[in-house]
């Protein structure tokens, strides 16, 4: 079995955020999703688990971070091509998302970023291979 990789986030309006997902092109998964939860397919290995702000909070006994004052974590995502990173930044944007940072071109490797509706910010990263050195 592959290393999985859950990135769980709190969501003030699970039906909002679940919109603004699947507006992006990704499934949510039935199956471990609920009142509480949306379980929202990235790939095969990456899966973000929305989760209303009440019921993250019974698994941290932090405070949750207001992302319209401060950045809990950029959360970065590949793109096959600099295409694609258009493509998914604009689909963003068109469905609910905000801007992000600015976008970064330095040639071999091309990023732009977005905020969903409740702030959290990611980067769409595209990076030619042929130009990475090992």
């Amino acid at each position: 079995m592959p290393t999985m990789f859950f990135l769980n986030l709190p969501v003030k309006d699970l039906g909002k955020a679940t919109a603004f997902y699947e507006g992006l092109g990704y499934a949510k998964n039935p199956q471990f999703s609920d009142d509480n939860a949306s379980s929202i397919v990235i790939s095969d290995e990456i899966v973000v688990m929305l989760l209303a702000e009440p019921f993250f909070k019974t698994f941290t006994s932090k405070e949750i971070a207001d992302t319209s004052t401060s950045t809990e974590a950029l959360l970065g995502l590949s793109a096959e091509t600099r295409e694609a990173v258009d493509t998914i930044v604009d689909k963003a944007l068109a469905t609910g998302g905000s801007a992000g940072n600015a976008t970064q071109d330095h040639g071999f490797m091309y990023s732009r970023s977005f905020q969903d509706p409740d702030g959290h910010i990611w980067e769409i990263i595209w990076m030619d291979q042929s130009q990475v050195q090992g």
